[in-house]
């Protein structure tokens, strides 16, 4: 079965991760041995990418808590308990 995002053919997760965000996943996420030079260059076009699209970066959070969601096993994560929430008791008197 061949998968498609528009007109492009999804083969990979990476693929299907390159065509959801419209950039490759390596300008957010770097690669193994890149130099200061090319960490600084890639950071710098993220920037200038976030600076052009401002509600990428809440869209890409909502995806990654959905994958997250949906898929845990793909991460290390372990739900945490909340806490009680505390009630505040009314404070008698005046005000000084």
């Amino acid at each position: 079965m061949r998968a498609y995002i528009g007109r492009q053919q999804a083969v990979t997760a990476e693929d299907f991760a390159e065509l959801a965000l419209g950039t490759p996943p390596e300008l957010w996420l770097g690669v193994e041995g890149e130099t200061e030079m090319e960490r600084a260059a890639r950071e710098d076009a993220a920037r200038d990418i976030l600076a052009d699209h401002p509600e990428m970066y809440d869209d890409l959070i909502r995806m990654a808590a959905q994958v997250i969601e949906e898929h845990p096993d793909l991460v290390d994560v372990v739900p945490l308990p909340r806490p009680a929430r505390r009630r505040r008791t009314a404070r008698k008197g005046v005000a000084a």
